[in-house]
């Protein structure tokens, strides 16, 4: 394969995850630059490591190590620090958007570690249930276990904080 053909599917495989991916790890650490930055270094290890090969669960295993490595150097940043303002919406929306975002991360902080990256890896819509199970290492029957928990947990805790 020539180099031009894997530079075009390499992009068009960024194209085709880049959001999801970035929607995972935005679950994950609740820090818009941090997952950035993630996805970043995800991306240039999978193309420099696995050049041409379109693997999307291997891309959520470097993003989840590339993840546990920044946490072993930074000993774990604070969460949600700047955000980029959606200049489309209107302010006021997207003010309240805002807020709705932020308390659901803070939420999934509540949750067991391993309930929230499961749950991370569903929403990102595109590992199935099995492919999951892999990449963490538990049974299928575990990861449905887990999701079922981690719902029924997020539930309350935003039920809790709704009425504060």
């Amino acid at each position: 394969m020539r180099y031009t053909d894997i530079m075009n599917r390499s992009g068009a495989f960024y194209r085709a995850h880049t959001n999801k991916l970035f929607s995972y790890l935005m679950r994950l650490t609740g820090d818009y630059h941090l997952s950035s930055d993630i996805m970043q270094e995800t991306f240039a290890r999978h193309f420099n490591r696995y050049r041409g090969e379109q693997n999307v669960p291997l891309l959520y295993r470097i993003a989840k190590n590339a993840f546990l490595d920044g946490i072993r150097k930074r000993k774990r940043e604070t969460l949600l620090e700047k955000e980029h303002p959606d200049r489309s919406a209107n302010p006021e929306q997207t003010v309240m958007i805002r807020e709705e975002y932020r308390r659901v991360i803070r939420a999934m902080e509540g949750l067991k570690e391993d309930e929230r990256e499961v749950l991370s890896l569903v929403l990102s819509g595109e590992l199935s249930y099995r492919e999951i199970a892999e990449l963490t290492g538990t049974s299928e029957a575990n990861i449905k276990v887990k999701i079922h928990r981690a719902r029924g947990t997020l539930k309350n805790i935003l039920g809790e904080k709704r009425y504060e």
